[in-house]
């Protein structure tokens, strides 16, 4: 079930593999574990997925796409869970990780925060905490991309235990 409902939804590699964006990964694209769909690939596509979401850097993508192809997982997979930092999320999403950052590094609350829409005042909040923020989004990408693959493992197990048990149970009674 897991494998059937994920490849409907998966693109065909073939396609993928033509793409003109992708020509620098070379003959890589055409190992067969990059599309595979198996409790390992899809886990730990998870992770880089997960992960490469809370990187903020531009080409997340892309360096979700590399990280799969060294660690041989799942590449649609990875590439895709990075979009769960898109321009609506991200806001919250980083504004929570700056936060953990912040109480990490035992950093005191800016109670006095405004807002300006400007050039100025984004590179000068951006230069006083580039620290808390990077490290903040790095630990929740670790957390969490360590949380989803645990899930993945875990819960692809369980749906196959009870797919060879509904399987037993039904061919005893006939």
């Amino acid at each position: 079930m897991p494998r059937k409902f994920i490849q409907r939804y998966m693109p065909d590699h073939k396609k993928i593999r033509e793409q003109k964006c992708l020509r620098f990964f070379g003959t890589c694209l055409h190992n067969p574990a990059l599309w595979h769909l198996n409790r390992h690939s899809v886990a730990g596509a998870f992770f880089i997925g997960i992960l490469c979401a809370f990187i903020p850097l531009p080409f997340q993508m892309v360096i979700a796409a590399a990280m799969a192809v060294f660690f041989r997982v799942n590449i649609p997979i990875s590439v895709a869970l990075v979009w769960i930092t898109n321009p609506l999320t991200m806001p919250p999403i980083f504004y929570f990780t700056h936060e953990v950052g912040e109480w990490m590094l035992g950093m005191p609350d800016d109670e006095g925060f405004h807002f300006e829409a400007n050039w100025a005042w984004f590179s000068d909040q951006l230069s006083n905490n580039w620290e808390p923020f990077l490290l903040g989004s790095l630990v929740c990408g670790l957390i969490l991309g360590a949380l989803a693959y645990f899930t993945v493992h875990i819960a692809w197990r369980a749906y196959v235990s009870y797919a060879w048990r509904h399987r037993r149970s039904n061919s005893i009674q006939m």
